[in-house]
């Protein structure tokens, strides 16, 4: 699998199909393995932190999440093969997780929302086993506690919903120690599954524009879309040979 350099972070150069067959492929060995989706904002800030770049090159996979990511690669000339939104992932990893009777573990979001999201996902992948729940709101103090209660459960798959960078580092600094099959750091995908936040219409997600559809509903985002066109322009500087 190839891998090419976008602004100093990696990304693979992988469609989602083959995305998925290495990520079921990777949860047999329980290697420490984790997934990472580095959007706009990761990528920015990645530039000037060595610990972010450090956690993206270990990871199993680097999927290009955003628009941002994907025109970014565009401009650089590099070919990558699709978009991969972080939640298309999961949604296809779970699915066939599901037709196997493997477990998964959810970790992350505001208390209560794993909960709702494993009762939502046992209906839309009956075979699908939830190995446990926990939120995102525990200190550095709390976890080795949290890790045990994750060891203990030993799922196929751990979902990190940490928000970003925090779920990179965590993944990153944990790997090691963690008895799964593969850990996927997704972002807000939780807060999707249990139902709190609404995905975009098919159509907008087709033509790019999902993080449009954020932004009219939650106005408060503007400040995380704004990443979209400084990426562009910041790849825009590099191909013109700035640095």
């Amino acid at each position: 699998m190839k891998r090419a350099g976008i602004l100093g972070t990696e990304i693979d150069l992988i469609g989602l199909d083959a995305a998925v067959d290495l990520a079921l492929e990777a949860m047999n060995g329980r290697n420490g393995r984790y997934v990472v989706t580095p959007n706009s904002e990761f990528l920015l800030e990645a530039r000037t932190r060595r610990e972010l770049r450090a956690a993206v090159s270990r990871a199993y996979l680097s999927l290009p999440d955003s628009i941002g990511v994907f025109v970014a690669a565009m401009i650089l000339g590099i070919p990558l093969v699709e978009r991969i939104p972080g939640i298309d992932f999961a949604e296809r990893l779970l699915e066939k997780m599901g037709e196997t009777g493997k477990s998964v573990f959810l970790l992350g979001a505001k208390q209560g929302v794993a909960e709702k999201a494993a009762d939502r996902l046992c209906e839309e992948y009956p075979g699908l086993v939830i190995a446990g729940t926990n939120d995102g709101y525990f200190t550095s103090g709390e976890e080795d506690m949290i890790c045990d209660r994750i060891n203990a459960a030993s799922p196929d798959l751990l979902i990190v919903c940490l928000g970003s960078p925090r779920q990179e580092l965590w993944m990153h600094k944990n790997a090691g120690r963690l008895n799964v099959g593969l850990m996927a750091g997704l972002g807000g995908t939780l807060d999707v599954f249990a139902g709190a936040v609404s995905r975009a219409p098919e159509k907008w997600r087709r033509a790019g524009l999902e993080w449009l559809y954020r932004l009219i509903r939650e106005p408060g985002r503007i400040l995380r879309v704004i990443r979209i066109p400084l990426v562009i322009l910041v790849s825009l500087w590099y191909r013109i040979g700035g640095r």
